[in-house]
């Protein structure tokens, strides 16, 4: 495990809100080992978030935000070392154009960044049910080296709030990224 991380967030406007605030909450709280943590957010995530959590808390996080636009973040380039991207929650128009190698804004620019630079790369997918197109751009994404991790939450731990639901997937999500959490694991 990497002692501090440049990490990249992306947030697209798939229903699923929640999957991203409890991510960034989570983040926020292992900020000692996070050395950057660069946040882009598609105009509909912006939207979808006032609709689903009814605020805009979004700006709220101290992490550095750039617009989607921003083709000279950082994020847009293999030689700013960030290690790791999470789309969080992934629509399936972006998992489409990150499969494709269409970058036409940051978020799916620094998608192609990790996939040729073989970083990680992780989609927490938000869509149901899937067509054939989906499937087959998931596999498409998975051959190049990024992990599909649907927004799939478990029950094991008996979630009582809804967060606690979503932190099922994210803590999930954190584990794939290489953090050490603490959350509930199998068998203790």
């Amino acid at each position: 495990m990497n002692s501090t991380r440049k990490i990249g967030i992306a947030i697209t406007g798939a229903s699923g809100s929640i999957y991203a605030k409890v991510l960034l909450d989570k983040l926020s709280q292992l900020s000692a080992t996070i050395e950057k943590c660069g946040i882009v957010m598609s105009n509909n995530a912006k939207e979808v978030w006032k609709l689903e959590l009814e605020n805009e808390d979004f700006k709220k996080y101290s992490f550095q935000f750039f617009d989607k636009n921003d083709f000279s973040s950082p994020l847009a380039s293999g030689s700013a070392g960030y290690d790791t991207l999470i789309v969080c929650p992934c629509s399936m128009g972006t998992l489409g154009r990150i499969a494709n190698g269409i970058s036409d804004d940051l978020i799916t620019r620094a998608a192609d960044v990790m996939l040729k630079e073989r970083r990680r790369l992780i989609l927490v997918t938000r869509e149901t049910p899937l067509n054939l197109i989906h499937i087959k751009n998931m596999e498409t994404i998975t051959l190049a080296g990024g992990i599909i991790c649907p927004a799939t939450p478990s029950f094991y731990s008996k979630p009582q709030t809804l967060e606690q639901v979503a932190a099922t997937v994210i803590d999930r999500v954190l584990q794939l990224a290489d953090f050490e959490t603490k959350s509930f694991k199998w068998g203790e």
